[in-house]
């Protein structure tokens, strides 16, 4: 095999929705498993919906993600330019060269005339299709003279390129992950690939360049299905070799029918982007602002349609090359599962170190005004990180460890604070400050000596206790608590909540 060349091809038109990362996710891993290349290339032939920035956001997704191509858009490579729109000299030459050899011919058309064909079949419960069966008959060069057409094209008279579909004929195709496919020409419509504005459509550029840029492998999603036996015929028209296609399947919403779509994730509570996007109407979540780790939604990206075979379900990024191959990647929609996106997240904070985890840690306690030691910020993220699905939600929980408690949840109140309470804090805090040592073990062992001595229940002093250094019943085990407090810490606490209850 030659050296295997994919490309990921979004078009600018707006933020990347996750099912095209996941596209670009599968292009990058079958090209690495094969010691192949990954290329970027902008499909910005449709200048009416190009939205400024959009190209900007798809190249810092890839970044984010760890996906960056050997070439493309803001990588250069052999085969630059990358973006369609300034490569609109090459494509004329290629329109042409359908029309010399009969493949393609100039269709004068007006819109009215075209939507007068529309409603005249559907008056007749048909469906109008331009092709082999009417072609012959409509405003296009297939029945002018050469001086009629270029008299019409001199004059400046609106014309599309059409391909010539041909008629009657059995289409084979055959696909990587949906097997072999047969299309009956007349099916077709002469798809529009040259417009005289001097711009291609989706199909002839696509084509184009992914024979320059020496494409052997075209991975893409579900909806470009029905443009397979265009492009096939169309390489077939040009005299190329056709890359091998894979079609991916949807990425489906959580529940019931259809695509994931941002309206799901509004109702649900979850991004669809990898990255946040501000519009004038407001902004859409991304993952990455939201708290997932990069190499989370990586796993959880390539596992929505490919199954490795085997129970493992947590991927190194090395792991997901070697292990992908498009034989295993499903026919079927993948359902997008919130909640297993979170789980895939919690499982790699479990993995990283705390060193890791800090530096997201303190950009979380820059933005609430903390300023404390990284000696102890990382003795919060060890106490607290294995409760967590997300970095911030280790200051969340552990809000307490930093700012000492103004008021006490009213529901703990209820349940763990009694008459006595407060004098037995209060004996309780002058029991710590004798200590000569104040870790856990040593913390543990004098609240056992004392509730013994005062022959009380265990909760009954470590309830207030806890609901005095946390302002809440939860968190990790009070000796720990107490500990990366400290003695005085702990003492001015178990002090202070009398005076506020």
């Amino acid at each position: 095999m030659s050296e295997v060349r994919v490309r990921f091809a979004p078009s600018p038109t707006g933020p990347l929705h996750i099912g095209g990362v996941r596209t670009a996710l599968y292009n990058y891993l079958f090209a690495k498993n094969h010691g192949g290349k990954f290329l970027l290339r902008i499909e910005d032939t449709d200048q009416n919906r190009y939205v400024p920035g959009a190209e900007d956001y798809i190249i810092e997704s890839l970044k984010w993600l760890g996906l960056e191509p050997d070439e493309g858009v803001g990588y250069g490579g052999q085969h630059a330019p990358y973006r369609q729109s300034e490569r609109k000299e090459i494509y004329a030459k290629y329109a042409q060269e359908l029309i010399d050899s009969g493949n393609g011919y100039y269709a004068f058309d007006t819109p009215e005339e075209l939507d007068q064909f529309r409603a005249e079949a559907e008056a007749k419960g048909q469906t109008f299709i331009y092709n082999s069966q009417n072609r012959n008959q409509l405003n296009n060069s297939l029945k002018l003279s050469a001086d009629e057409i270029q008299s019409k094209i001199d004059t400046g008279i609106p014309y599309v390129i059409r391909f010539k579909i041909p008629a009657n004929e059995t289409i084979l195709l055959d696909d990587l992950i949906r097997g072999k496919i047969s299309i009956d020409s007349n099916t077709l419509d002469d798809k529009v690939l040259y417009k005289s504005d001097g711009m291609p459509t989706y199909h002839l550029a696509n084509i184009v360049d992914d024979h320059l840029m020496e494409i052997t492998h075209v991975i893409r999603g579900e909806e470009w299905l029905p443009s397979m036996p265009l492009h096939e015929l169309l390489y077939k028209a040009f005299g190329w070799t056709a890359p091998k296609f894979s079609h991916l399947p949807l990425i489906l919403k959580p529940e019931g029918k259809g695509k994931l779509s941002k309206r799901d994730g509004d109702k649900h509570g979850f991004p669809v982007f990898p990255l946040q996007w501000n519009t004038e109407e407001g902004i859409a979540k991304g993952y990455r602002e939201e708290g997932y780790l990069s190499d989370a939604m990586v796993n959880m990206l390539a596992l929505l349609g490919w199954n490795p075979g085997t129970e493992q379900e947590i991927f190194t990024l090395d792991e997901l090359i070697q292990s992908f191959n498009l034989e295993k990647v499903s026919k079927s929609g993948a359902r997008f599962n919130p909640e297993k996106t979170i789980w895939f997240n919690h499982q790699y904070i479990q993995q990283k170190s705390n060193e890791e985890i800090l530096p997201e840690f303190n950009k979380v306690l820059n933005e609430n005004g903390i300023d404390s030691s990284e000696e102890f910020n990382l003795q919060v993220i060890d106490l607290l990180k294995e409760r967590v699905n997300f970095i911030k939600d280790i200051f969340t929980q552990g809000k307490f460890f930093f700012i000492a408690p103004e008021t006490y949840a009213e529901n703990a109140v209820k349940k763990a604070w009694k008459e006595d309470s407060a004098e037995l804090l209060n004996e309780f805090a002058q029991e710590l400050n004798s200590l000569k040592s104040f870790d856990h073990t040593t913390i543990h062992d004098k609240v056992q000596a004392f509730v013994a001595q005062k022959e009380i229940g265990f909760g009954k002093l470590m309830m207030p206790v806890r609901l005095s250094l946390v302002g809440d019943l939860q968190g990790p085990d009070v000796p720990l608590i107490m500990e990366l407090l400290g003695k005085d810490e702990v003492v001015k606490r178990l002090n202070a909540i009398g005076n506020k209850l």
